[in-house]
């Protein structure tokens, strides 16, 4: 499902500030990259069985190269997506997401865009 309208969408920023404020708010960008793409996943646990949900924002670079670190990076709409094991995560519309999660998820989205601001280019 997609987050939209929540304003981090379309930001422009640098790899090693984005890297270090999604890492405070908890969002992993681990070995989810290549050199023109970022991914960064919020996991959130649940206590339906074998279910996990992810927040994942993703990125391309605009200028420069992922794995040299000198990338700018422009952030994409984030997506809420829901991981069924050993299955893999899906993200369609037709995905039931309950309304405290999509809350959740937007909260967790507009906290660490309100940090990523102070650094936009």
């Amino acid at each position: 499902m997609k987050l939209e309208n929540l304003g981090i969408e379309d930001l422009t920023i640098d790899l090693k500030p984005l890297d270090h404020v999604m890492g405070k708010h908890a969002f992993i960008r681990a070995g989810q990259w290549d050199y023109e793409r970022v991914t960064y996943d919020y996991k959130i646990g649940s206590q339906e069985k074998n279910i996990t949900y992810y927040v994942r924002i993703q990125g391309y670079a605009i200028e420069g190269d992922v794995d040299r670190g000198d990338a700018v990076i422009k952030l994409m709409t984030p997506l809420l997506g829901k991981h069924y094991y050993p299955h893999g995560i899906e993200y369609g519309e037709e995905e039931n997401f309950p309304k405290n999660l999509i809350e959740r998820a937007n909260n967790l989205i507009k906290e660490a865009k309100d940090e990523l601001i102070q650094y936009k280019k």
